[in-house]
């Protein structure tokens, strides 16, 4: 692949720039891929195929299940929602509106990040919300992507530390690097070793995270206020939303199995969507991408009155309303 200037072109660590079409998503992927779901479909009980796929539309995502056949992964990784990486609920809404109308029906599967990925705090940048965010914003936002995730139809899936805020903390010396692109292309390139710090169980030494003198990758200083033991007993932590929502996604019928239809699709500052059962159980979800307070009514998601579960601290829980404000 040559630049502007006619000359090879590299990239940050020195390996030459291929065009995608030679690396990536070829055709005989998918000769694969049906191989290997015949193979699992031919022993007893369920299995699962999971991919770690980056495309850049819905149609190879839909290939990469089969298409209507469904005959190859049955849960590709959608990284059109989750690493879109900015706040803009009609992007949003578009791209979770494809995965729910454009793979055949098949499960959706969304994550935020990953092992080769900046973690989600990349959401609470200036980039990607227009604001300069403080600690209480960025925990109001990882509070919404968290909402997101277990409240849509899609198949939830989490990368550890997500559930405390782990923040991407990239190495500052080049001899604490240990991922080879790192080390290749450093300075210009530093790697994911930020997206790769050890678990941060506790405040203490280490993180909690071993009784050894030194840890594979150094621990982030975030992990003073950014671990499970601080986090466990306050009960508006991250970890204790997180796990709020895994419990109503597991109890409640409608976030377990219902349909999921967006609402109010002209807004562009709250993203709203209903999930709803055969039997009329449903559970509306509202979720505000500014930094300013948005009124909400209850009539857009079909009922005269609900019971809200809100993410902030003074909202008050199980309140009968019919109209409440959603904080920024």
């Amino acid at each position: 692949m040559l630049d502007a200037n006619g000359k090879t072109s590299r990239n940050a660590y020195g390996d030459l720039r291929l065009h995608d079409t030679q690396t990536s998503n070829l055709p005989e992927v998918h000769d694969v891929l049906r191989r290997m779901r015949t193979l699992i479909d031919s022993y007893l009980g369920n299995r699962v195929l999971i991919g770690e796929t980056y495309f850049e539309n819905v149609t190879d995502l839909d290939r990469t299940y089969g298409g209507a056949k469904k005959d190859e992964l049955q849960l590709p990784m959608d990284f059109q929602v989750g690493m879109f990486n900015k706040l803009d609920v009609a992007a949003f809404r578009g791209n979770i509106e494809d995965a729910e109308t454009k793979i055949h029906g098949s499960q959706p599967l969304f994550v935020f990040d990953s092992h080769d990925n900046a973690r989600a705090d990349r959401y609470c940048t200036a980039a990607s919300t227009g604001i300069v965010t403080d600690g209480m914003q960025s925990l109001a936002i990882q509070k919404m992507l968290s909402t997101l995730l277990f409240t849509s139809r899609a198949t939830a899936l989490m990368y550890y530390g997500d559930e405390i805020g782990m923040v991407t903390t990239p190495p500052t010396r080049k001899e604490d690097v240990k991922d080879p692109i790192g080390i290749l292309g450093w300075p210009a390139e530093k790697g994911r070793d930020g997206d790769r710090t050890p678990m941060q169980w506790t405040g203490g030494t280490n993180a909690g995270f071993t009784t050894g003198r030194l840890t594979w990758l150094p621990i982030p200083y975030s992990h003073r206020e950014m671990n499970v033991a601080s986090e466990n007993y306050d009960a508006h932590s991250l970890l204790n939303w997180y796990r709020e929502l895994m419990s109503l996604r597991r109890s409640n019928s409608a976030l377990r199995d219902g349909s999921m239809t967006m609402i109010d699709t002209t807004n562009d500052k709250v993203l709203s969507f209903v999930r709803r059962t055969a039997i009329d159980n449903a559970v509306g979800v509202a979720m505000n991408f500014t930094a300013t307070p948005q009124i909400i009514t209850i009539d857009r998601f079909g009922a005269v009155l609900a019971t809200t579960l809100l993410t902030t601290a003074d909202s008050g829980r199980g309140e009968r309303v019919t109209q409440f404000i959603l904080s920024p």
